[in-house]
């Protein structure tokens, strides 16, 4: 008898909705309080996901969502950069 596989879910700070890990983009916060990307997932520090949409990073701008999970002001440099990874 196979075993199935538990699937990591995690809530995107955006639209609140439960979604697959591997299908979200991790915004990390590193241990020296720098905002950067983690594509990988695996990067240490506090992390905060969103989904691959461009509307659910405009609520997460607008409902400071990614700031409350990450405990830190977020510059709107890193907004930038999200929307661009977007755009890909």
């Amino acid at each position: 008898m196979a075993t199935v596989r538990k699937v990591p879910m995690r809530q995107c700070t955006g639209c609140t909705e439960m979604k697959e890990k591997r299908s979200m983009i991790r915004v990390l916060k590193t241990t020296d309080d720098q905002i950067v990307l983690d594509m990988t997932g695996k990067q240490n520090g506090r992390g905060a996901y969103l989904c691959k949409d461009a509307e659910c990073l405009v609520k997460a701008k607008k409902n400071r969502g990614l700031e409350r999970s990450l405990k830190v002001k977020i510059p709107d440099e890193v907004y930038e950069q999200l929307m661009k990874e977007l755009e890909k």
